[in-house]
């Protein structure tokens, strides 16, 4: 067969074909759609944008606004492609403010639905309209409307069933539709914003509303309540915005918003620059929450990369990082300095209240966490209604020693780890408690002279209940630690320093406790043993917090939670997982509903970290080695739930080369 009976002419495509081909890329899914028609209305200088969508945009999308709007002869050029009214020459191409500006969208959608457009200028009484049906113009003529512009879109990809086919579930796609005009109203907040979805509205912004504002209705309020702001501005280089505490990080970066000069996009260098500056406040696998606000010289910035507009390209990448990082890591800090809290009392003085921390130390401690919540300044603290496990409760009891009753819902519990309280004056005329930062040893006779002033205290107290894990002597403890395993102190009230026989090893008592507590939970599994609860614990949800209750609910079930809605917004606690108190349960819930965990692994290691016990707490002797033994029986016990390092190990060969014994 000759090459000639197979050639085929270069033509130029039926507009109709054009259009579908463009709408690959700029109509992805209902989303994109009602994307581009709220960027229209703004760039048309609407301040008022009401949207609805139906069956997740597939059925309808429907965009009114109160804009400029269109005069008769401009709608059928509004869907020609490259056809616009927001640049007319090069000049404007490099320096574009608008939203929209190379004249594909309307085309676009209008060859891939059934899709009406309704318009009025001011300079008209009376409006008109254009009905296209898979890229074909069937109808126009007048049509009553006030000023503004009103598009319909219905059966999207009905003839395109090729598409069709890629889209997610009506859910999915509703909610996808729904994030988008909700960062679209973030942009705007002089603009008034209205979401319906199947006939239900689900998002009203009034206009004027602050940033934080707007936010409380997209965001659940333990997200939004410790937001705190960021103004900078160096170089040509403005940045605005909020940020989250560290405290609240999660597990994915979905709460990560980022606005180049109004144009909401995806980056990695911004990213990157948010981490960067978070870096030593975050996890590896956590993200801040972060909505923030660059405004560069418009020269400096290429917004024509993709159809969808969603990329840009910055001029100097290197100083976009800079600037960005910088004003991230200034309102980090700056939300350190201005947080004011109450001189503390000396410890052993005042009024016989409980303190809001169990020593001076955890007190300087919070003072240098940046996320760490504020006191509050006006009322004296306040016992938990509901108790936490002790760092006792989360470990096996060791031979010859029996658990108080089990602390359950009922009644109040004591708030906080058993752990002793120590004033700052003990610490400097106690020989076996050395100052912060100095090594606390493993004193057998110091042992054996707490367990006689205990078994004494006892004997006068007969009516009080046994301590979960009394003082013992040396001999008692040594076989708990596996063989040839040696606890030789602590330091800094943080690192363990233990003796494995050819190597000296600092253990990460935190680290070590989180991996101890992960793998009960992770051995306990998907059994859904619930532990009822005496009194039902009720939680207010956000309408987020709502959504991703139903999204959870089979998992929770499964790791003990038993869940009851006794109204709409509402969640009833009536039994949770044995090993938690009822304040854990609540917390935990809380956190798994606020995106905190997007899985049921990430919930066990956030329920880890929250309970295990905390760097610069002094633990007992017998405490350390009940932790020691057990987190020697752990599976991977080299490293905690988030992959950080558990122990740092001194060889023989490592320590004769540090002093300089053998090269």
């Amino acid at each position: 067969m000759s090459h000639a009976t197979n050639h085929r002419t270069i033509r130029i495509l039926p507009p109709e074909l054009q259009n579908q081909i463009a709408a690959g890329e700029v109509v992805e899914r209902p989303a994109s759609v009602l994307k581009e028609l709220v960027e229209n209305s703004l760039d048309a200088g609407a301040g008022r944008i009401e949207a609805a969508i139906e069956g997740g945009g597939r059925t309808a999308i429907i965009i009114s606004d109160d804009g400029s709007g269109m005069t008769p002869e401009e709608l059928p050029l509004a869907l020609t492609r490259h056809a616009t009214s927001k640049i007319a020459s090069m000049a404007e191409l490099e320096t574009i403010a608008s939203f929209g500006f190379r004249g594909e969208a309307l085309p676009s959608i209008a060859s891939v639905s059934r899709f009406r457009i309704t318009s009025r200028h001011a300079a008209f009484e009376e409006g008109a309209f254009v009905s296209v049906e898979n890229g074909r113009i069937v109808e126009r003529g007048p049509a009553a409307l006030a000023q503004g512009t009103r598009i319909e879109v219905r059966d999207l990809f009905a003839a395109v069933p090729a598409r069709l086919k890629f889209l997610k579930s009506e859910a999915v796609e509703t909610k996808r539709a729904t994030e988008l005009f909700a960062r679209a109203a973030l942009a705007r907040l002089d603009v008034a914003f209205k979401l319906s979805v199947g006939g239900r509205t689900v998002h009203r912004f009034p206009a004027g509303q602050t940033l934080t504002a707007r936010l409380a209705g997209i965001w659940p309020p333990a997200i939004t309540d410790d937001l705190f702001e960021v103004r900078y501005a160096a170089d040509g280089i403005g940045v605005t915005g909020v940020l989250g505490k560290p405290l609240k990080a999660q597990a994915k970066a979905d709460r990560m918003y980022f606005y180049v000069n109004g144009r909401p996009v995806l980056d990695r260098v911004l990213l990157a620059a948010v981490r960067e500056a978070y870096k030593g406040r975050l996890l590896a696998r956590e993200y801040p929450q972060a909505v923030l606000f660059l405004e560069v010289d418009p020269q400096d910035l290429d917004v024509n990369v993709h159809p969808a507009k969603t990329e840009v390209r910055f001029r100097e990448e290197q100083a976009i990082f800079l600037h960005l990082r910088r004003a991230v890591g200034a309102a980090l800090d700056k939300a350190l300095v201005l947080r004011t809290v109450p001189a503390p009392q000396p410890w052993g003085s005042g009024p016989a209240e409980s303190p809001k921390f169990p020593s001076r130390r955890d007190f300087l401690d919070e003072l240098a966490r940046v996320d760490a919540p504020a006191p509050d300044q006006t009322t004296p603290p306040v016992p938990s209604p509901v108790g936490r496990t002790s760092f006792a409760e989360t470990l096996p009891p060791l031979p010859g020693t029996k658990r108080p009753p089990s602390q359950v819902a009922e009644g109040p519990q004591p708030d906080g780890p058993h752990f002793e309280t120590r004033s700052p004056g003990s610490e400097s005329h106690t020989p076996d408690r050395p100052r912060p930062g100095q090594i606390r040893h493993f004193d057998p006779p110091a042992v054996a002279r707490r367990a006689a002033a205990a078994t004494a205290r006892e004997e006068h107290a007969p009516d009080r209940e046994p301590e979960v894990l009394r003082a013992r002597t040396a001999e008692e403890l040594e076989p708990v630690l596996p063989p040839g395993v040696r606890y030789l102190g602590q330091f800094d009230d943080t690192y363990l320093i233990v003796d494995f026989g050819r190597e000296l090893v600092l253990v990460d008592q935190h680290a070590a406790h989180e991996r101890v507590i992960y793998a009960a939970r992770e051995a306990s599994g998907r059994r859904g043993n619930s532990r009822p609860l005496g009194m039902p614990v009720e939680i207010s949800l956000h309408p987020s917090e709502q959504a991703r209750l139903q999204t959870l609910f089979a998992e929770l079930r499964t790791i003990g939670f038993s869940l009851e809605s006794p109204r709409p917004g509402m969640v009833a606690i009536t039994g949770a997982p044995p090993g938690l108190t009822v304040g854990q349960a609540r917390d935990y819930l809380g956190a798994a509903l606020s995106g905190q965990a997007k899985s049921l692994t990430d919930l066990w290691v956030l329920m880890s970290c929250k309970t295990a016990v905390k760097a610069g707490t002094r633990l007992t002797d017998d405490e350390a080695v009940a932790l020691l033994s057990q987190w020697a029986k752990a599976p991977e016990r080299d490293y905690c739930p988030h992959g950080r390092p558990v122990t740092v190990r001194f060889g023989q060969r490592e320590m004769e080369k540090m002093f300089k014994r053998k090269k």
